[in-house]
């Protein structure tokens, strides 16, 4: 079977997964995600060799698809510290920047609406610098297409595990500059970008052994108020957000940011005006405000975490949920194709900085 390909052993895999014998069907598919991915790393391999040769500077060397073990689970067996959640298998795409030797990574967590094409444009612009990009499918995997309109269907710190297990991968990876990886997100991912600075959170669930080297949040919700979620690790945080986004307002950023920043904790936060949440698919031209129909919103409500993980609308003191007065519906979505180059610009400057690239 060897001899016909990837595309073979593919095939194998998913025949074992239907056969009548195959007694154990989640082990199964696992297997099969795996052959899948290993296949078309080995495509991708044949394609375009180690080394890229005469392509365009914002072009991968190399595309290769990672299975990422990961766990779903409640808010509150997050907070708790409960591993009991449901075992999933996610997919991360590392497009390996040209170049040699180790590289710098930026690990690019999406939000609610799942992977989309201003991710693609961060990730061109970030190969061109010669930064290699490894982006997360925190969805597919666990049968999401989008938490927009049911925000319920993934705790709102599941991400935050996601990108924890992401770093066991690259903790292995021999092209990856283990001292150099920095994480982005936007959005629902933004939050997880913020949030998965807290120590408490380091401490008890990232095993990798690797820490990152700044958190990049665009857009993030900040409405939530964790324990000890000023003990952050000693990296730098640099967030960005637009003045008119009512769909996670600034202001809560702001708010935190003032906590964060008399604990002497190294954040920035850089505002935009004229810009909605997403206003980065500018990169894309998009310049437009559109309404997001029927997405949650808790733009509106306080949220603090409570005894045993639980956490808590402050106003009413009941365990929070999306049946609560405060969330509201139909925020803006857009893009500003202006200041979507701004925040390009401070970006690359910024890692450029961090990164010692020339």
């Amino acid at each position: 079977m060897e001899r016909y390909g990837g595309a073979a052993r593919i095939a194998h895999a998913a025949h074992v997964c239907f056969a009548p014998v195959a007694r154990y069907a989640a082990q199964c598919w696992r297997n099969l995600v795996t052959t899948a991915a290993l296949a078309l790393l080995t495509l991708v391999s044949v394609s375009l060799g180690t080394e890229a040769q005469g392509i365009s500077k914002d072009l991968p060397a190399r595309i290769e698809m990672y299975p990422i073990p990961s766990l779903t689970l409640s808010d509150r067996q997050f907070l708790a510290g409960d591993e009991g959640g449901k075992p999933v298998t996610l997919a991360g795409e590392l497009r390996v920047a040209q170049g040699s030797g180790r590289m710098p990574v930026v690990v690019l967590m999406h939000g609610s609406g799942g992977v989309g094409g201003n991710i693609a444009a961060w990730s061109r612009t970030f190969n061109a610098m010669g930064i290699s990009t490894f982006v997360i499918d925190g969805f597919t995997g666990r049968g999401i297409t989008a938490t927009s309109t049911n925000q319920a269907l993934l705790g709102r710190l599941n991400f935050i595990v996601d990108i924890y297990h992401a770093l066991d991968v690259l903790a292995k990876h021999p092209r990856v500059d283990p001292e150099r990886i920095a994480l982005m997100g936007f959005s629902r991912g933004g939050q997880a970008a913020l949030y998965a600075s807290l120590q408490r959170f380091h401490k008890r669930w990232n095993t990798s052994g690797l820490q990152f080297a700044a958190y990049i949040p665009f857009y993030p919700d900040c409405s939530t108020t964790y324990r000890d979620d000023t003990e952050l690790v000693a990296r730098p945080i640099r967030i960005f957000h637009g003045g008119p986004d009512d769909y996670n307002p600034v202001r809560t950023c702001k708010a935190f940011v003032e906590r964060l920043r008399a604990a002497g904790r190294d954040v920035e936060l850089t505002e935009y005006p004229d810009s909605p949440h997403g206003f980065d698919l500018g990169l894309l031209g998009a310049n437009m405000l559109a309404l997001a129909p029927k997405a949650q919103t808790v733009r509106n409500c306080r949220i603090v975490e409570g005894d045993g993980g639980m956490l808590m609308n402050a106003e009413t003191q009941q365990p929070f949920t999306y049946q609560d007065a405060c969330v509201e519906l139909d925020p803006h979505v857009g893009g500003n194709p202006a200041t979507a180059e701004a925040a390009r610009q401070a970006v690359t400057d910024f890692l450029r900085t961090l990164f010692k690239l020339s």
